[in-house]
């Protein structure tokens, strides 16, 4: 089992549309209209990972112009180089690279999109999802799992919910939909309540 797609449910699938086209992410998401209220941090990021700090200035350049916000300015640290942003419609994405200096200018491609899900129990979590089908192929004990992402297009990770608030500068608190929708061999919700769908059902816009 892989995430064959990722649906956002936003309350304006067409501003969002447009927002993630100019971002440069279309095509690599769904869109769905929702109204379902929710408040302060969803439980999850979404991470691009590209080959080089230029490219995260344009990526983040990109958001920015389109109406993202920052909530980490890019900087350098021990694992690379990166920020956070959040989106108009609130998804939290994070924007990274593992090398510190340029090899070249911006390639404008992407090397991967890892969603990470904030668990209350990462060691549950894990058995979860390994009981689905999904293969481990990194794990620190009860602070990070990341799993196999071939063939899928998206790579699922799990990390602690007060880390990944920590991690991408947000409170921890927040209440009621995830606003996100997986689409994979199935539907079922994790102990978490991330739901997951037949993937034939997502929909964009």
């Amino acid at each position: 089992m892989n995430i064959e797609t990722v649906t956002l449910e936003v309350a304006d699938p067409t501003a969002a549309a447009r927002f993630y086209s100019a971002f440069g992410l279309g095509g690599r998401i769904a869109l769905r209209e929702s109204d379902a209220p929710t408040t302060g941090f969803r439980g999850f990021s979404l991470s691009v990972t590209v080959s080089r700090p230029a490219d995260v200035d344009a990526f983040t350049g990109a958001a920015l112009d389109a109406g993202a916000t920052v909530l980490k300015p890019a900087a350098k640290s021990f694992w690379g180089y990166g920020g956070v942003l959040r989106a108009p419609d609130g998804t939290i994405w994070k924007i990274a690279t593992s090398a510190r200096k340029d090899a070249g200018p911006a390639t404008g491609e992407i090397d991967r999109l890892v969603l990470l899900l904030g668990a209350s129990d990462v060691l549950a979590s894990k058995r979860f999802y390994v009981g689905r089908g999904l293969t481990v192929a990194k794990s620190f004990g009860r602070k990070y799992v990341e799993f196999a992402s071939d063939p899928g297009p998206v790579q699922l990770a799990l990390y602690g919910r007060r880390a990944l608030a920590k991690d991408v500068g947000v409170p921890e608190e927040g209440t009621g939909s995830h606003r996100i929708v997986l689409g994979g061999d199935g539907a079922f919700t994790d102990p978490d309540g991330f739901a997951w769908e037949a993937a034939a059902l997502t929909t964009t816009p």
